[in-house]
């Protein structure tokens, strides 16, 4: 018989590619992941993994095995929600992922209206994007995430999680009050194809969806500043610097200098939360529940009509 946790080592080895990244994930030493491997080789009578460079990588032996460890591994998820399922009180440990407009807008009503509900629901957050909460996910680092899904860049969801829409948001054009536009009451982005534009860092899905968006008007955005965070990108805006595409979910509030403007076309995005199926459980659906009534209450108020 298997021992549990060295299936659940191997299987982070597995998903994340290396006994360091497998060890942070499952919150061990390096050493102790590799003594459980070499306990899981004794069990097994098969060598599981080998040297490849300066890593490892798993053997054929290790690939069969870690198949049927996501599986166990999946199983015995399952069985946990069933048993949390017939317990009405909603306890122990939920880890959730979110982009930071929602982690900022919705998450601390979310979360405070949750413990109210359930004290002992202990809750750990981060900050993250889809390209980093949704492999966490998979690797069950993260019980839930909450990101992201434009239009023109939508969110490429694994077969293995279910997910629910918490709201539609739209994105307008912040214009600095000194532009030649500003005082329209709705623009065509095509027509900024000489301004200088805010994004977040290259390799980001935020920064991919605005060039990507951009480019569709037929022109190559002049980007000047890299920047995370769209208050920063707001105050950056105000000082007559870029234009930036901003959510309506992330402007709590608009700093002076700057005006906002709708766009032609459109631009949307889904505002998703996401968990894996076979994981589901009470913890999970309490969570999502007070994510989507906070989201509901949230007014996404379209840019007044500049005069």
């Amino acid at each position: 018989m298997f021992n549990v946790e060295r299936l659940r080592a191997l299987h982070a080895v597995a998903a994340h590619g290396s006994v360091a990244l497998a060890a942070s994930a499952l919150h061990v030493t390096p050493s102790g992941v590799s003594q459980q491997l070499a306990k899981l080789e004794r069990e097994a009578g098969h060598q599981l993994l080998e040297q490849h460079g300066r890593g490892v990588r798993l053997t054929a032996g290790g690939h069969v095995l870690s198949k049927h460890a996501s599986e166990i591994l999946s199983r015995m998820s399952e069985a946990q929600s069933d048993l949390d399922g017939l317990s009405e009180e909603i306890l122990g440990p939920l880890r959730i992922g979110s982009i930071s407009t929602v982690l900022r807008a919705v998450v601390p009503g979310a979360l405070s209206a949750l413990h109210r509900r359930h004290p002992r629901l202990e809750v750990t957050l981060r900050e993250g994007e889809a390209e980093e909460t949704l492999p966490a996910l998979v690797g069950r680092d993260l019980d839930l995430a909450v990101l992201e899904s434009w239009d023109r860049l939508p969110a490429q969801l694994p077969a293995e999680v279910s997910y629910r829409r918490l709201c539609t948001d739209t994105a307008d054009v912040a214009l600095p009050e000194q532009h030649r536009l500003a005082h329209r009451t709705s623009v065509s982005l095509h027509e900024l194809a000489d301004t200088p534009w805010v994004s977040w860092a290259t390799g980001t899905a935020c920064h991919e969806w605005l060039v990507q968006t951009l480019r569709a008007q037929e022109f190559e955005p002049r980007i000047t500043c890299n920047v995370a965070g769209y208050p920063t990108q707001l105050e950056l805006v105000g000082a007559n610097l870029a234009a930036a595409l901003v959510p309506r979910l992330a402007r709590d509030s608009v700093p002076s200098g700057v005006a906002v403007v709708r766009t032609r076309p459109v631009l949307q995005r889904q505002v998703l939360a996401v968990w894996r199926t076979d994981s589901e459980r009470p913890a999970i659906r309490a969570c999502v529940d007070a994510l989507a009534t906070v989201t509901e209450q949230q007014t996404l108020v379209a840019p007044q009509e500049n005069q």
